[in-house]
């Protein structure tokens, strides 16, 4: 239950950014574990040719709420990333599921989350008859403050962050935590609006995205061996390359979990079909939105890491709809199926859909921040949120329906 009045980024000390070559790799040997909170171990292990601690040439800031913890190993030089091959152009050619990007996301270097802010629920006046006007959110990754901003600029929230839009309706498309600096700040804001909204007539609800499935399976399981195709693997190994934020998983309260695990992973709104993730794989849970939400829900309640990873697993694919050939096709099966006129989904950055970040020849002439609003292709069938706010991007906060 979601109290009223709630502290938001309490002691919350430096994010430890975490930069990877390679977006979701696979440990090939079997990791170190690494306790949390706790030390980490004296010397990191390394996953292929890559350490599994990443930082700046620079020891791991101390967290001012935990106790003080060993430095990680300097960083080694980055390669090439052009050297580990060109990203798949369809959204299944990559082993067992796993879709490695051109260049991971880089982190950029922000500041830390906000003061902490007392928010006092004010109940407001009586909402409008009927529903309000929908919203979509796409990939936050811990950044708060430009959540806020981006709330704020629409109306949804007023100055103290408290819901301002009456009847409104506002789905976030998943990935709340991990690269940025404060994704339990983010949650703790989304659990609380998600209350004020109801109070006031509309709703804030949420999807569940694979960052939310890997954070519930590092904390559930951590460095619990679990089959891969790519060798053996932990949910605490993949967490840490994939931007995990150890003040996250040391704030990571029970609330969080059983939130998270509840959220459904497709909804139809208005005509439109809302997923996380731009995969079918979503057929292979159920032939309706309400069969894929209860065999998801039922499959976390087993509490089995294979089976959690294999979820995780499949909902990191991406790119099913960016062929100009086949993208289309794959949009209509999941409206035939599920339906809906269109689907809106986050996970893959609008930059890697568009081809213009990481190309060989380091002609980056239209980066993340030419991102400024959502993409829309396959047809016309499908709307990309996921604006890259992980790359110096922008974060989107979109009203459907949305004209061409």
């Amino acid at each position: 239950m979601v109290e009223g009045s709630m502290t938001q980024g309490a002691g919350q000390g430096p994010a430890m950014r975490t930069e990877t070559l390679r977006d979701f790799r696979v440990p090939v040997t079997e990791p170190v574990p690494y306790g949390v909170p706790g030390a980490l171990p004296e010397e990191a292990p390394v996953y292929g040719e890559y350490p599994a601690y990443y930082g700046e040439g620079a020891p791991v800031p101390p967290q001012p709420s935990v106790p003080p913890q060993p430095s990680a190993p300097p960083q080694p030089p980055m390669g090439d990333p052009a050297a580990d091959g060109p990203a798949p152009v369809d959204g299944d050619e990559f082993d067992e599921g796993y879709t490695p990007t051109h260049r991971d996301l880089p982190i950029i270097g922000r500041g830390g989350p906000g003061d902490t802010v007392q928010v006092q629920y004010v109940p407001q006046e009586a909402p409008a008859a009927g529903p309000g006007p929908l919203y979509v959110v796409g990939d936050v990754h811990g950044y708060l403050d430009e959540l806020v901003h981006e709330l704020q600029a629409q109306g949804l929230i007023d100055a103290d962050r408290r819901w301002s839009a009456g009847n409104a309706r506002l789905w976030f498309l998943g990935d709340f935590t991990d690269r940025g600096p404060d994704g339990i700040g983010v949650i703790d804001l989304v659990m609380r609006l998600s209350a004020e909204a109801a109070a006031a007539g509309g709703y804030c609800k949420a999807l569940m995205g694979n960052h939310e499935l890997l954070l519930i399976g590092a904390k559930r399981f951590g460095d619990t061996p679990v089959a891969s195709g790519a060798g053996t693997a932990t949910f605490q190994a993949a967490w840490l390359l994939n931007g995990g934020q150890r003040t996250d998983m040391e704030r990571l309260e029970d609330v969080h979990l059983q939130w998270m695990q509840r959220l459904d992973a497709a909804v139809l709104e208005d005509g439109h079909l809302l997923l996380h993730s731009d995969t079918t794989a979503y057929l292979d849970y159920g032939d309706s939105v309400e069969d894929v939400n209860d065999t998801i829900h039922e499959l976390l309640n087993r509490n089995d890491a294979d089976i959690t990873w294999d979820l995780f697993r499949k909902f990191t694919k991406r790119f099913a709809f960016r062929d100009e050939e086949t993208g289309p096709q794959a949009v209509r099966e999941l409206l035939d199926t599920y339906g809906g006129g269109r689907v809106v989904h986050g996970h893959s950055p609008i930059p890697y859909l568009l081809g213009e970040v990481g190309t060989e020849d380091g002609d980056e002439t239209r980066g993340p921040e030419a991102v400024n609003g959502p993409h829309v292709y396959a047809e016309g069938l499908a709307i990309a949120m996921d604006g890259g706010v992980t790359m110096a991007g922008k974060l989107l906060v979109v009203q459907l329906p949305l004209n061409d």
